[in-house]
C-alpha cells in the first residue's frame, strides 16, 4: 500500500472556483498588498511582528495560521507571565506522583498499581450562548479528545454551569440547549456524568460559562505525548472530514467580547458527531495498544494549524504537509479555511512508514478515514503546500510556542473598597422561630441551591459500570481497577460572589472547597486542573482580578502540596463593557484506594450520631442567605485556613478507611441548614438536631449557626457502636467536633429542637420544585 492512499476514501482533486492561493512567492513578490488581519482578530504589531519574523508579508494560509494560534484562547498571550507560578510554586512532594503536568493535552497523575488518570476541564462559552446546543455538546467532545490524546480511555465527563437569572426570557434557551447538548454528546459516547455545577446569576445573562471536565484512566506504559520526532516518519490526519464548521473558533469568536446586540458569529461554531468520536475513541485505544502511533494530538482550538505546528514544535522541528490531501465535506473551502477550521471528531498521529499499513488496517476496521499528509523533516520549518504550490513556510514554534506575551496594565479596582466595606453583618438577622423557619425555606428553594435533578436527569451517571458516586454527592466516584477496587474521586467549585468581593480569597476559597468535597468521599486528594473565566484583559481591573486569582491559587496549592496537573483560561467573558464576577473553577482528584469504602453525603440509618466537625464564626458576606434574603453582595468572603483544610481531609480519609463514617457532606452554600436538608433529603431519613452547645461554644446566635459559610465545616453520621472510637479520632488529632443530631428515619421531618420542625415532604416540594417551575417537568430516572 503506498503511502499516500486513503483507506476509506477518495479525495476529489477540486480547486474553490475563483480562488488562487497565496503562495510563499506570490507574498514575497507582493509586499505592499494589504491583508485583513484586523477581522482575523489579529493587532496591528502583532502583524508586524508576523512580517519581521517571516522577514516578507505572511501568505494568506500563514496569516490564518498565525491568527489562530496567537489568539488569546491559543497562545495565552495575556496570561502566560501569571501562570508560570503553578510551575514555580512547587515542592517534590507535589511532583512525587505527577506523570505529566501543564504543557501538554492534559495532566496524568500516578494512583499506583501501575495505573494513573489524565483529566482537564476547558471552557467553551462563547459557542454555547451563540448555539447553545452545538456549543456545549462540541465542548464535551473537545475535552474528551484531549483525554484520548494522552493514551488514556475515557471514563467520564462532570460540567460547570453559569446561566444568567433564571427568570430572565432568555435563561430558558440556553439552559435547554446547553443541558441538551452535553447529555446527547456524553450518553451518545457513553460516558457518565458524574458531578458538576449549575448557577444562576444575572451577571452570567449575555455570557453563561460552560465548562467541561473529562477523566480517563491508562496504565502508565500506555502514556503518548504530542510531538512528531522521527524524520521520514508520516504525518496522518484521521476521523471525522473537514467542514466549514468553527472557522474562527478559537481567534473570532472565543477571543473577543459579545456585543450587547445578542447572539452573532454563527459560522464559528463546531457541529459535534458523538458517533463517530465514539469510534474514534475505540480506534485510537486500538492503535495504542498495538504500539503504531508515535505522537498524537487531537485537533480541537486552531484545527489543523494548532496540530501541525505543535507536533513540530514539540519534536523535531521540521514537518511537511500537502493540505489538498485533506478529506474535505466541503471541496469549495479555501486553503485559508481548510486550517482554520475547527471541525470536530479529528486526530492527528505521528507513524512509522514500516506501520503505516498496520495503522491504515486498524483505520479501516473502524471505519475511520483517513489521509496521510506528509511527513516529519529535518528541516525545523513547518512546509504546507496546496496543489503542489508552497503556501506556508514558518518556524512552527514562532506559531505555537514563541508568539506574543503581554504584561498587560493591572489597576486596582476603584470600586471595590466600597463594595468590601458594605458587610453583611449589618443585615438584619432573624431571631424569631417562624421567620428562621421562613427564611430556610426560602433558601432551599431558590435557584441556586434547589434540586438539580431538572438536569442531571437527563445525564447517564452510571453507564459502563464503574460509578462509585454521583449526582448529588458531593464528589463524584470512579472504579478504577476492578479487582482491588482502586479508585479516584474527584469535584469542582467556584464561587463567583466570592471573588467579585476578593479574587484572591475566592481562589483560596474554590480550592478549599472542593478539595474538601474530595475529602467527605473517603478519596485523598492528589491533583488539581482549573478554568479560570474572566472579562477583558484589556480592561486593567479585571487583569488585577485575574493576577489575585492565580496568585491565590497557586499559593494555596502550595500551602496544600497539591499540584496543578493543567487548566484552560477563558477571556473576554463580557457583555459590552460589563465583565462577569471573576469565576475560577477548580477541580480536585483524589485517590481511594478500595471504593467500597467511599462515604455518601446523606445518612441512611436509624440512630446515627450527626456530629459537627470544625467552628462556625459570623461569616455572612458573599453568602446564599445574604443574595437570597436581602438581594445583597458586599463585605469580605470568609476566611480559610488550608492547614486545617488538610487536617480535616486527614481525619475524614482515616475515618472512610475504619469505616467509621456512614455519611459525611461538607458545609458550604448555605451553610449548616442546606448541609443538614440535603443529607435529609438524599435518602429520605429524617434527623432531629439541637444547636445549644453550638451557639454556647461559638458564641453565635441561631441564624449564624444556619447560614454562616464558615469554612473547614463538614457534618458527619456516625453508627452508635462507632461513637467512641470516632470521638477518639477527632481528639487524637485535635480537630473540633460537636454532637449536634441524631438520624430518626421514624419521624419523617428535619427538626432543629426549639426552632422549627419541616416535614420531609415539604423539604421535597420546596427543593425539587424551582427548576420544573421554570423550564418544565423533571425526567423521571
Amino acid at each position: 500500500m503506498s503511502i499516500d492512499s486513503k483507506n476509506t476514501a477518495e479525495q476529489i482533486d477540486v480547486r474553490p472556483e475563483g480562488h488562487v492561493p497565496d503562495t510563499v512567492a506570490n507574498a514575497a513578490a507582493t509586499p505592499d498588498r494589504e491583508q485583513p488581519y484586523g477581522a482575523l482578530g489579529l493587532k496591528a504589531d502583532e502583524y508586524a511582528s508576523i512580517r519581521e519574523i517571516l522577514g516578507r508579508r505572511p501568505t494568506s494560509g500563514e496569516l490564518a495560521m498565525y491568527s489562530v494560534m496567537w489568539s488569546e484562547h491559543c497562545s495565552y498571550k495575556s496570561s502566560k507571565i501569571y501562570l508560570r507560578q503553578f510551575g514555580q510554586k512547587v515542592t517534590p512532594a507535589m511532583k512525587k506522583d505527577l506523570m505529566v503536568g501543564m504543557g501538554e493535552n492534559a495532566g496524568v497523575v500516578d494512583v499506583g498499581g501501575g495505573w494513573a488518570v489524565t483529566f482537564k476541564v476547558e471552557s467553551h462559552n462563547h459557542p454555547s450562548y451563540i448555539e447553545p446546543f452545538q456549543g456545549a455538546a462540541t465542548g464535551v467532545g473537545g475535552i474528551v479528545r484531549d483525554i484520548i490524546s494522552m493514551g488514556a480511555r475515557p471514563v467520564a465527563v462532570m460540567d460547570q454551569l453559569r446561566f444568567g437569572a433564571i427568570d430572565a426570557p432568555d435563561t430558558a434557551r440556553v439552559v435547554d440547549g446547553v443541558v441538551g447538548g452535553i447529555s446527547f454528546y456524553a450518553n451518545c459516547l457513553g460516558l457518565p456524568n458524574i458531578g458538576g455545577e449549575t448557577y444562576f446569576d444575572a451577571v452570567y445573562q449575555g455570557n453563561p460559562l460552560v465548562n467541561a471536565l473529562a477523566v480517563g484512566v491508562l496504565r502508565h506504559e500506555d502514556l503518548h505525548l504530542a510531538n512528531a520526532r522521527g524524520v521520514g516518519n508520516k504525518v496522518v490526519l484521521f476521523g471525522a472530514r473537514t467542514g466549514g464548521d468553527g472557522i474562527g473558533g478559537a481567534s473570532i469568536l472565543a477571543s473577543d467580547t459579545f456585543s450587547s446586540g445578542g447572539p452573532t458569529k454563527r459560522p464559528a461554531v463546531q457541529v459535534g458527531d458523538p458517533f463517530a468520536e465514539k469510534v474514534l475513541i475505540e480506534c485510537c485505544l486500538e492503535l495504542f495498544r498495538d504500539e503504531l502511533v508515535e505522537g498524537i494530538q487531537d485537533l480541537g482550538a486552531a484545527g489543523i494549524s494548532c496540530a501541525t505546528s505543535e507536533l513540530a514544535s514539540n519534536g523535531d522541528g521540521g514537518m511537511f504537509i500537502e493540505l489538498d490531501k485533506v478529506l474535505l465535506r466541503d471541496p469549495s473551502l479555501t486553503a485559508e479555511e481548510i486550517l482554520m477550521s475547527e471541525s470536530q471528531e479529528r486526530m492527528m498521529a505521528v507513524v512509522e512508514p514500516s506501520k503505516l499499513e498496520a495503522f491504515l488496517a486498524v483505520t479501516a476496521k473502524w471505519d475511520v478515514e483517513t489521509s496521510v499528509l506528509g511527513e516529519v523533516t529535518d528541516t525545523g520549518r513547518l512546509v504546507i503546500d496546496w496543489h503542489g504550490e508552497e503556501i506556508v513556510n514558518v518556524e512552527p514554534r514562532t506559531v505555537a510556542v514563541d508568539g506574543p506575551v503581554y504584561e498587560r496594565p493591572v489597576a486596582y479596582p476603584t470600586w471595590i473598597d466600597a463594595l468590601q466595606a458594605d458587610s453583611a453583618s449589618a443585615l438584619p438577622r432573624p431571631t424569631g422561630n417562624s421567620v428562621l423557619r421562613e427564611q430556610f425555606l426560602e433558601l432551599l428553594g431558590s435557584a441556586n441551591l434547589s434540586d438539580k435533578s431538572w438536569v442531571t436527569n437527563q445525564y447517564d451517571t452510571y453507564v459502563l459500570g464503574n460509578t462509585a458516586l454521583s449526582f448529588p454527592d458531593d464528589g463524584g466516584m470512579i472504579r478504577v481497577d476492578e479487582e482491588s477496587g482502586l479508585g479516584f474521586a474527584i469535584a469542582t467549585d467556584a464561587n463567583g460572589r466570592y471573588c467579585q468581593l476578593d479574587p484572591k480569597q475566592g481562589a483560596r476559597l474554590a480550592l478549599a472547597e472542593a478539595y474538601r468535597n474530595v475529602a467527605v468521599t473517603g478519596a485523598v486528594p492528589a491533583a488539581v486542573t482549573d478554568c479560570l473565566n474572566f472579562g477583558s484583559p484589556e480592561n486593567p481591573e479585571v487583569m488585577w482580578q485575574f493576577s489575585q486569582t492565580v496568585e491565590g491559587l497557586a499559593d494555596g496549592c502550595l500551602e496544600l502540596e497539591i499540584p496543578v496537573t493543567g487548566g484552560n483560561v477563558s477571556f473576554y467573558n463580557q457583555t459590552g463593557t460589563v465583565p462577569i464576577h471573576p469565576t475560577p473553577v477548580v477541580g480536585v482528584l483524589g485517590v481511594i484506594q478500595d471504593v467500597a469504602k467511599r462515604v455518601p453525603s446523606g445518612w441512611q440509618d436509624e440512630g446515627d450520631n450527626i456530629y459537627l466537625l470544625g467552628t462556625t464564626a459570623l461569616e455572612l458576606d458573599g453568602s446564599a442567605w445574604a443574595g437570597v434574603i436581602h438581594d445583597h453582595l458586599g463585605g469580605r468572603p470568609p476566611a480559610v485556613d488550608l492547614d486545617a483544610e488538610r487536617q480535616l481531609a486527614q481525619l475524614l480519609a482515616a475515618g472512610a478507611d475504619q469505616s467509621l463514617l456512614a455519611a459525611a457532606h461538607d458545609l458550604s452554600d448555605g451553610g449548616l441548614a442546606q448541609a443538614l436538608a440535603e443529607s435529609v433529603l438524599r435518602f429520605g431519613v429524617g434527623a432531629r438536631v439541637w444547636l445549644g452547645e453550638l451557639l454556647e461554644r461559638d458564641g453565635i446566635d441561631a441564624a449564624t449557626a444556619l447560614f454562616s459559610e464558615s469554612t473547614g465545616r463538614v457534618i458527619v453520621s456516625v453508627p452508635r457502636e462507632d461513637d467512641v472510637r470516632f470521638r477518639g479520632l477527632c481528639e487524637g488529632r485535635g480537630y473540633p467536633v460537636a454532637r449536634i443530631g441524631v438520624t430518626d428515619g421514624a419521624s419523617e421531618s428535619l427538626e432543629i429542637q426549639d426552632v422549627f420542625t419541616v416535614s420531609l415532604d415539604e423539604l421535597r416540594r420546596t427543593h425539587r420544585g424551582t427548576l420544573p417551575a421554570r423550564f418544565g417537568a423533571t425526567i423521571p430516572q
